[in-house]
């Protein structure tokens, strides 16, 4: 992910990061992304089951329970190894992970084995009472999905009234004292409304958004068609770089990232060169630091029934099982070769990134994308947007 509120608008320095050793252990959730030991986060889809039927879910959730799904018994197994290993936080994830009755039992052990526990959810069934519970058992973080406004939303979910659900359950959260944030997953036929989440985000009071660029896997693979052009990407990304300016120029502080496409990165840096922007340098070498796409290394993904994957979109590789194997064991056991390769990606990536000037602050961007694109698993990822001479190809 990258931070367009910390990079453009200095927010974050990299002094912040270095002051804590860049230790996964020690750093704020703010600046884990600049980790030097990168120990995963762990996205947990704890269940595939979900109240909603959205068009670009790569879980490909359905209003069933899966037959295989963890017990509870399980899944604090699964807990305990992970704080163990040092993963400083666990996304509770789905389908819709508050349709599991034992989430907030689950957030709550995670909390007491020193992690910090967040989930992903469409924030339709958080009531009041629901997120008085959630603020109880120390839940740090609640991701809300919306997709639009209230039409497009409620077309994206696929179900009429989803957006007034996610409204309630923003409110819910906030009345509860809960941090809140949106995730907004960018196509063709949503990027209008990007405007009014903005709007949204003031008139809410909502700290943080993150926008991600469209994943090819799952529903989303059917979706792909949608994806935006490599010049409507390039003006979503300023239009946002512009909105998150006009919101700290009049005193409103916002958290906002871009998330899924790592060239965002390299391609803010140009433009504060461009902008002569003094701070140029120092987002660099934040970036440098982020090291790009972490996908089987600073981040993975356990499913509901306790395959392992390299992130929660990548879900055809499974590197193991933690029903067989604790999940500390699979993510460093390197004769798996995919495994081994993810914490090593730079000799593996396609020519074309293998040759980019920005390969380090980048890693070759999103692998899942690139895959489900050519078949290869470091094949290119088509929706890199940024152009030969950008990258150092014509030089």
């Amino acid at each position: 992910m990258i931070g367009i509120s910390k990079l453009y608008l200095g927010t974050v320095e990299p002094s912040d990061a270095l002051r804590y050793g860049r230790k996964s252990s020690e750093l704020p959730s703010h600046l884990l992304q600049f980790s030097e030991d990168k120990k995963p986060v762990v996205v947990w889809n704890i269940t595939r089951a979900c109240n909603l039927k959205c068009i670009h879910c790569y879980a490909q959730a359905n209003a069933g329970k899966a037959e295989n799904e963890m017990s509870t018994e399980e899944a604090r197994v699964v807990i305990d190894d992970l704080a163990s290993f040092g993963s400083p936080v666990l996304l509770f994830s789905g389908g819709e992970p508050l349709v599991r009755k034992d989430l907030p039992e689950l957030a709550n052990y995670a909390v007491a084995q020193g992690m910090r526990a967040v989930i992903s959810t469409n924030g339709t069934l958080i009531t009041e009472e629901k997120a008085a519970q959630l603020k109880e058992v120390g839940l740090s973080y609640v991701g809300i999905s919306l997709d639009g406004l209230e039409a497009t939303n409620d077309k994206f979910r696929g179900v009429k009234g989803a957006f007034q659900g996610a409204l309630a359950g923003i409110r819910a959260c906030k009345k509860a004292g809960i941090k809140v944030g949106l995730r907004y997953t960018i196509t063709k036929h949503n990027a209008k409304d990007i405007g009014g989440i903005f709007d949204l985000l003031e008139a809410e009071d909502v700290p943080r958004v993150c926008f991600y660029h469209l994943v090819y896997t799952g529903r989303g693979a059917d979706i792909a068609k949608d994806d935006l052009t490599h010049e409507q990407t390039r003006e979503m990304v300023d239009y946002i770089i512009d909105r998150t300016a006009d919101m700290k120029t009049r005193g409103l502080e916002k958290e906002v990232l871009t998330v899924d496409n790592h060239c965002d990165g390299p391609y803010l840096y140009m433009r504060m060169l461009k902008e002569g922007n003094p701070r140029a340098a120092q987002v660099m070498e934040l970036l440098e630091m982020n090291g790009g796409n972490s996908t089987g290394n600073g981040i993975g993904c356990i499913s509901w029934d306790g395959a392992v994957h390299p992130d929660q979109f990548w879900r055809q590789h499974i590197l193991g099982n933690v029903r067989e194997r604790p999940f500390s064991e699979i993510w460093t056991d390197m004769s798996n070769p995919l495994t081994a390769s993810l914490k090593n990606k730079m000799p593996h990536v396609c020519e074309r990134c293998s040759k980019c000037k920005f390969l380090n602050v980048c890693g070759g961007n999103f692998r899942a994308r690139g895959e489900a694109s050519t078949g290869d698993p470091w094949g290119f990822d088509p929706a890199c947007y940024l152009t030969d001479e950008e990258i150092g190809l014509l030089e």
